[in-house]
């Protein structure tokens, strides 16, 4: 079945994610009103903000480098498939990348015998953590069910996506530096959060070549690894219209950022770039920042703050929030349950 819209907005947890927390940790970063500058100026206009959005994703652009994304979506073959939780679960091949074949797992609810025509479904993109086992993570084939959100997503009623981060594909389980050798060998001047964006466009792209895909009803959802993942698709791909990001770490300090298979270590010293500006380019499409108190939580409300007054201008004041879970670096089952109901509402 499709998820159906929920009535968020008399439940108390829907003004929780937009309040302040009664104190802010100290190792909180200071984040800026990204409306405004440090010469005082500020955007008051949406052709203000849109002139500004474009500059930052420029601006980042440039820092990251670009892989040319092929017009046409990427084509599939199925390894193995199997129905045993209740969706057809399919191992797929694909090329993100001409010639580079890559695997994802396809989830997607059984179609009824009754049915005549493809009935029209949202999507999703999953993104998987840092575990050795990857994409059968999110497919539900491995590790806790806590973090078996692509086969949840299926059984809600979404075409879930889960494709393997190039780190596996192209690196090895207690070695993923060589996957990054590999990507500095083929694209010498894009770091290692470009391929990541570029792989999560594709499996967009590919999720909405499906007869029964719903183009306006995208959405994206990570944690850890993946949430850093979808922060980047989010901002960068209009298509998504609602993310959650669980414990990806907001602030370039809050986790491994440097790290050369994200960002490399050049963005410590690039004072000019910054991820409140750049989540607020998901504006006014939804975000919801997921936390518990480890790489995101209290810590993080500097960049909804500063982030807030976006929203308000494009239009989408509630589009954006923060909810910590207090549960440490986990996707807890609340946080499923939450990340449903997030994206039932905003898929209205």
């Amino acid at each position: 079945m499709t998820p159906r819209p929920s009535d968020l907005t008399n439940d108390p947890w829907w003004k929780a994610i937009r309040t302040a927390p009664a104190q802010l940790p100290d190792k909180a970063d200071k984040c800026r009103n990204v409306l405004s500058d440090d010469k005082g100026q500020s955007v008051t206009s949406l052709a203000e903000w849109r002139t500004k959005r474009a500059a930052i994703v420029r601006k980042w652009t440039d820092y990251l480098g670009e892989i040319e994304i092929p017009d046409a979506p990427p084509k599939f073959e199925v390894l193995e498939s199997d129905t045993k939780a209740g969706v057809l679960r399919e191992l797929v091949r694909y090329e993100a990348e001409p010639g580079l074949p890559i695997e994802g797992y396809l989830l997607r609810p059984i179609p009824g015998s009754t049915d005549s025509k493809p009935v029209k479904r949202p999507v999703a993109v999953v993104l998987h953590s840092t575990v050795d086992y990857t994409i059968r993570q999110p497919a539900g084939l491995e590790g806790p069910e806590t973090k078996w959100i692509g086969l949840k997503l299926a059984q809600a009623g979404y075409l879930a996506f889960c494709p393997r981060c190039y780190l596996w594909q192209y690196g090895e389980p207690k070695d993923i530096r060589k996957a990054v050798t590999w990507l500095h060998r083929r694209h010498p001047n894009v770091k290692g959060m470009a391929k990541m964006l570029f792989d999560a466009r594709r499996a967009v792209d590919l999720l909405l070549s499906l007869p029964d895909a719903d183009a306006n009803r995208v959405v994206s959802i990570g944690h850890s690894l993946g949430a850093k993942e979808v922060l980047y698709l989010a901002a960068f791909d209009e298509r998504v219209r609602a993310t959650v990001s669980c414990e990806g770490g907001i602030g370039i300090g809050y986790s491994n950022w440097e790290a050369p298979w994200y960002l490399d270590s050049e963005i410590q010293r690039r004072t000019d770039l910054n991820h409140a500006e750049l989540l607020a380019c998901v504006a006014p499409r939804a975000f919801l920042l997921v936390g518990g108190d480890s790489a995101d939580g209290d810590l993080s409300w500097p960049y909804i703050e500063a982030v807030l007054p976006v929203w308000k201008l494009t239009g989408s004041p509630e589009g954006v929030g923060l909810w910590n879970h207090k549960q440490g670096h986990a996707f807890p089952p609340e946080a499923m349950g939450r990340s449903l109901e997030w994206f039932a509402h905003f898929l209205r």
